[in-house]
């Protein structure tokens, strides 16, 4: 009787704190950290990363270092919490230094180096500058042997020395034209327009010194890139750099990069990629014998399959090491024994970690880690894993697993994507950056659902209830549209969508991951290519009635529907194709097909979605253009558009607003002269949240 009493005490002080909790904010994201990739010491002892710190009042982010002991324990910070803050450490190889990225004393960011206790995990000493290039340095990694430093820097190409790129910015920075003369398209990119510069590789003595430039020429090494691994690194013996490289002449249309290799003492540099597609990534084996990379093998198509690629340095032969894995392969690193690939792949909402054994007849990925994950890091002991994980209810956090555990008898089936349980590691937080804010708020899983979708093939869609859930209520839905479109929505989290965040204030959250989408295999993404409105649409409207049918707490008469980039382009379709919704809400979409044309800057994204060019297949970008549905406009929108968006012009939301204003429906245009194709500054950020937030309510939960 005694231990019944306490069980019902204890069940109602849990429900107490349950109730305790309040609803997610804006606010309460902004004091989240954002950890970054882990790095691991030589030793095995010391995980070390970075977080950013969000002061939301001063406008401003701040990386900081931190570390914290493998075995577990305490993480604390590496770093002054006070200055420019530090970003990207790494150890040396003998583990007694480490380098980082700051911008200190007020001067430029460039990589600095300073002496490591491995028995405290603290630095020592004073830091000093590696670099001091007037262009700025980034992306430090270590030679081998721990004397030189390989960084990127962006320079004038047919400068020969730092003081002529000085020379020419400081000239640049004095003059009284501003104009800039251009004679190859690409002379503006995402949210910048082409300054002249090149990004190349240097190397310098970690001591200090002048820095060589180990890639010079008209063409940026590495690639622009939106994020992800370095596509960069030194071989085993220090003597060669790989990195990747897009020598096509028309930038604008050529999604075709390789992987070249060059002497770290400098000189001609050797192709040793010829696919046609994008060849990147690539990674040596720390026996020194391969380079693995990834590849696509479609030029022009920056949305063909990744594939895990490999190349023996001594015949130059290439293997696709699993040609019938049909997922995308992302983070890649090799096993301390070079027998082992560990990798991650998105599939069906998470993003496992697989490992691939190299040595084996037709390799196949094994899923070892479940999830969502990224930046998979092996100790240099071989013993553990340490990689990042996030959810959907989480931001990123370290964790480990380890990699010699007790697998059960039974194998995985060829061509399957999960395992068994017991065949994979368990994985364990070693970081607890975000606990306390986290245990403050009450926020709910989110669900998976599957429904027949267009061709009446199986399509996923997930579902987030709002907080304090109460399964007697109505709720009002906000149906999140993802971009890319070749994305997808998955149980991870977002600062700019944060599906959480839009529940937050009582509503049922729906997202489908159409055609297109990323995760279930190559034929489904391409479904979209030249059928932007079919497919896809068919999926949202089909996904939306199951949610309806069923989730009984749905109230289908009080909708919204909201997405940007492709997702904008399908709220501007849906605009002209259905009036189901009581608001729609377009960010940075496409309005007019061929004027999107004219005024983006990576072509080939526009000649492969629409087979070609305005001019030799108008009929295609006719048909799928929204702004010639027009006469059918009459859901309330509210159109948001950045100035300096130059993936989707901003011309393309003022055309929107325009049309929706001359045909009097209800509507408004938020507006950011500062912003690109993201919001990124943290009170931009709050406006924007606040303003979609505040449309919505406006229409689904007003007599309106």
């Amino acid at each position: 009787m005694q231990r019944r009493i306490l069980f019902f005490l204890l069940i109602f002080s849990l429900l107490g704190f349950a109730q305790d909790k309040q609803p997610f904010t804006f606010e309460d994201m902004m004091q989240l950290k954002r950890v970054g990739e882990p790095a691991v010491s030589p030793d095995s002892k010391w995980v070390a990363f970075s977080a950013v710190d969000v002061n939301l009042e001063a406008n401003t982010k701040t990386s900081h270092l931190w570390i914290i002991p493998l075995a577990g324990g305490e993480a604390k910070r590496l770093t002054p919490t006070t200055g420019s803050g530090e970003d990207r450490i790494r150890f040396s190889p003998d583990g007694k230094r480490v380098i980082f990225e700051s911008a200190r004393e007020g001067g430029s960011t460039q990589i600095w180096v300073q002496d490591f206790d491995a028995a405290a995990g603290a630095l020592a000493g004073e830091p000093k500058k590696v670099t001091t290039i007037s262009t700025e340095a980034s992306g430090g990694i270590w030679s081998p042997d721990g004397k030189s430093v390989l960084f990127i820097s962006s320079v004038v190409p047919d400068c020969k020395d730092d003081a002529c790129n000085k020379q020419r910015d400081e000239e640049q920075a004095k003059s009284k034209v501003k104009a800039r003369t251009y004679d190859r398209l690409m002379f503006r990119h995402w949210s910048h327009y082409w300054d002249g510069k090149r990004s190349h590789l240097f190397i310098v003595p970690v001591e200090g010194g002048v820095a060589r430039d180990l890639t010079p020429g008209q063409f940026d090494v590495p690639p622009f890139s939106l994020g992800g691994q370095d596509q960069y690194a030194f071989s085993p013996d220090g003597n060669e750099v790989a990195y990747a490289c897009n020598t096509d002449e028309a930038e604008a249309t050529s999604t075709n990069s390789d992987v070249f290799v060059v002497s770290s003492a400098g000189g001609t540099a050797k192709r040793i990629t010829t696919n046609p597609g994008n060849d990147s990534t690539p990674i040596y084996s720390p026996d020194g014998k391969y380079i693995a990379y990834r590849s696509q093998l479609r030029g022009g198509y920056e949305s063909d399959r990744f594939r895990l690629m490999l190349y023996e340095r001594a015949t130059g032969k290439i293997t696709d090491l699993a040609p019938n894995f049909d997922r995308w392969v992302d983070s890649v690193a090799w096993s301390p024994d070079s027998k082992t690939i560990y990798l991650t792949a998105g599939n069906e909402g998470q993003n496992p970690i697989y490992a691939l054994k190299i040595d084996q007849p037709n390799p196949w990925p094994q899923e070892l880690v479940d999830g969502y994950n990224d930046s998979p890091t092996p100790a240099p002991d071989g013993k553990i894993l340490v990689f990042d994980t996030m959810s959907v209810m989480a931001p990123n956090e370290i964790y480990t697993a380890p990699l010699l555990f007790a697998q059960c008898r039974m194998m995985a089936p060829p061509n399957s994507y999960s395992v068994p349980d017991c065949l994979m590691s368990k994985a364990k937080p070693l970081t607890h950056m975000n606990d306390e804010v986290l245990s403050k708020v009450a926020m709910e899983p989110m669900e998976s659902f599957w429904f027949a979708g267009a061709a009446k093939e199986k399509v996923q869609g997930f579902l987030i209830r709002p907080p304090n859930f109460d399964k007697n209520k109505k709720y009002p839905v906000k149906y999140l549209i993802h971009g890319g479109p070749q994305g997808a929505w998955g149980d991870d989290w977002s600062y700019r969508w944060n599906p959480e965040l839009f529940a937050a204030n009582g509503y049922v959250v729906v997202m489908v991951n159409f055609h297109g989408s990323t995760g279930y295999g190559q034929k489904f993404i391409d479904a979209i290519n030249g059928n932007w409105g079919g497919a896809p649409f068919d999926d949202l409207m089909l996904g939306l009635d199951y949610a309806e049918k069923t989730y009984p707490f749905i109230a289908k008469d009080r909708e919204c529907a909201l997405g940007a980039s492709y997702g904008g382009y399908a709220i501007n379709w849906i605009e002209g194709h259905s009036d189901r919704f009581k608001c729609l809400v377009s960010h940075d979409g496409m309005f007019n097909t061929e004027s999107a044309f004219g005024t983006t800057e990576e072509l080939w994204f526009n000649e492969w979605e629409f087979k070609g060019t305005p001019w030799t297949d108008r009929e295609m970008y006719r048909k799928w253009s929204p702004h010639l549905a027009a006469s059918n406009f009459k859901t309330p929108m509210l159109v948001v558009h950045g100035q300096l968006d130059y993936r989707l012009d901003v011309s393309e939301g003022f055309q929107m607003f325009t049309t929706l204003q001359r045909l009097k429906v209800p509507s408004k245009l938020l507006y950011f002269p500062d912003e690109g194709h993201w919001v990124l500054k943290p009170q931009n950020g709050r406006f924007w949240y606040q303003t979609v937030n505040a449309w919505v309510d406006e229409w689904t939960k007003s007599a309106k």
